[in-house]
């Protein structure tokens, strides 16, 4: 397995600098938002991930200059559904694993091919702006989680 992170101070770091919007942007890859959401999950419970998830990342987005539209941005479904299964993937590891361990276990899984969600989702239902915009059920096969 190719290790993404090797700490847990790389997931502290990574968390933080996406709630203080101090990320550097190519970092904010398809891992780092594992990162960031396990972090919040492990670390922030006093944040709920479901409401507070989107706000962060449409300002981060706009911190380095990536805008929030129907095009582009912030996604609603794709947030929702990641936050379903990273909860089920945090509930099923012993509570005292490193979260860093389990992101990169979660890369060397299906979860970490960035089109996982294709498998639930038609392409189009997915990236309508509307799914972007608001949840949107699979259209395909019931999420098991």
């Amino acid at each position: 397995m190719r290790e993404i992170y090797a700490s847990e101070a790389d997931i502290i770091r990574v968390g933080e600098g996406f709630l203080t919007c101090t990320l550097p942007r190519v970092e904010w890859t398809h891992a780092a938002h594992f990162a960031a959401a396990l972090w919040l999950m492990r670390y922030r419970p006093d944040l709920d991930a479901s409401r507070e998830m989107p706000r962060m990342i449409r300002a981060y987005n706009e911190s380095v200059g990536k805008t929030n539209d129907d095009s582009g941005g912030y996604h609603e479904t794709i947030t929702q559904a990641s936050l379903r299964a990273l909860r089920g993937v945090l509930e099923a590891n012993p509570a005292d694993m490193p979260v860093y361990q389990i992101v990169n276990a979660l890369v060397a899984s299906s979860l970490g091919n960035p089109n996982w969600l294709l498998e639930y989702w038609s392409r189009d239902l997915l990236m309508s702006a509307e799914a972007r915009r608001q949840w949107r059920e699979p259209d395909l096969k019931a999420l098991p989680f």
